[in-house]
């Protein structure tokens, strides 16, 4: 078969306008497409919170209550309308309502329209999701992040109103947490020039019209399979992982996975936890697919805390974290130990895998995957 004969114009230069004002068009209209869904997934979202946390206080005991309703529409959601409602999506969506409760939700509806008549204080179901989504400028990716990375309602308002103002990428967003942006704008004595050097992004922060397209929160969203969904990813590595750390030898025994533990009021799941029979203790495994911030070290040594004092039998020495990031560029393995006496944080040293064994492999797990994935169109059955 022979290639299309190209045609070709006499005046270059007027097909080369034409082109470049053809593909403009294309990437404001996909980008457009890509913020339209993304706000209307961000209040369809609000709005499931919102009737978990409602449904959570119409009970005596709100916490066993609250999470018999997250595990059973975990899987009847999940059976039909796909792998963005496990329970930790579910988790995220109660966690998102009561970071961004009915009254503030109600007084930006009212400042983005002056001219409407007052909002009271609990938006009205009879809202349209249209007109929620206007209060929810940035995206599910950004609301995740500022929900989950952030340790205050201030430090969460200010990073909401940096990306608002310079117009942040998540990724850019995920720079700045990660860097404390918020604590070193606070102690600067030049608070303006910091706030004005912070909001120039790097050249990673760009996101491609093709990578909002195709962002794993939407693809879930609207149950459509790229090559892979996150969720695919991180359960496949989790077996993986699982499987890898029995063939290492005798001294890892399976507990569970995604074992789930409450603090105050939210629930948290670790990835994977095994008991190390040489050492006497449990090893928790917690996996990310994206860089290790500071929250994520702080948020394992909270893990450890609480096992040591519900899980840890009186004759087991303290529990180990283990966070495992599978970037895509490079793998990173990171032992919390701090809290431990420093004899016993040497002996688990000498005695635990080394990271870089446990970095070859998830950077080994993650490029076979993906290939295998590619390979078969995107089928999306989440083998090896």
């Amino acid at each position: 078969m022979t290639d299309p004969v190209v045609p070709v114009f006499a005046d270059q230069t007027d097909y080369t306008a034409i082109h470049a004002e053809i593909v403009a068009l294309l990437e404001t209209g996909r980008r457009a497409a890509a913020r339209s869904i993304n706000a209307l997934m961000t209040a369809s979202y609000w709005e499931i919170g919102r009737r978990i946390v409602e449904f959570e206080q119409g009970g005596q005991e709100r916490a066993a209550r609250g999470q018999q309703l997250l595990q059973r529409l975990a899987k009847d959601l999940g059976q039909r309308f796909g792998r963005g409602f496990s329970v930790d999506n579910l988790e995220q969506m109660r966690l998102f309502y009561l970071a961004y409760p009915p009254q503030r939700i109600s007084e930006t509806l009212s400042r983005n329209n002056p001219q409407a008549p007052a909002q009271s204080e609990t938006p009205s179901r009879n809202i349209t999701l249209e007109q929620l989504a206007q209060a929810m400028p940035l995206s599910w990716s950004h609301y995740v992040r500022l929900v989950r990375g952030t340790k205050s309602g201030e430090e969460r308002e200010f990073y909401e109103a940096e990306a608002l103002r310079g117009g942040w990428s998540v990724r850019q967003l995920n720079r700045q947490i990660s860097t404390q942006f918020y604590t070193r704008a606070l102690l600067s004595k030049n608070k303006r020039g910091m706030l004005e050097k912070g909001s120039q992004p790097q050249p990673g922060d760009i996101v491609t019209t093709d990578e909002a397209i195709k962002d794993p929160y939407v693809l879930e969203f609207l149950n459509l399979k790229n090559e892979y969904s996150e969720s695919e990813l991180e359960d496949a590595l989790i077996h993986r992982l699982e499987d890898f750390l029995l063939e290492l030898g005798n001294d890892f025994t399976f507990v569970g996975r995604q074992r789930g533990l409450r603090i105050d009021e939210r629930w948290f799941r670790v990835d994977l936890l095994f008991f190390h029979r040489r050492l006497r203790c449990l090893v928790i495994i917690d996996l990310k697919l994206n860089e290790l911030t500071h929250a994520d070290v702080g948020q394992m040594h909270m893990y450890c805390n609480y096992a040591r004092e519900h899980w840890t039998l009186p004759d087991e020495n303290p529990p180990v974290g283990l966070i495992l990031c599978a970037r895509a560029k490079s793998a990173l393995a990171r032992y919390a130990l701090d809290g431990l006496p420093n004899i016993m944080a040497a002996e688990y040293k000498t005695v635990l895998p080394d990271v870089a064994l446990l970095q070859t492999e998830l950077e080994k797990t993650r490029r076979e995957l993906e290939a295998g994935w590619i390979a078969r169109g995107g089928d999306g059955d989440g083998g090896v």
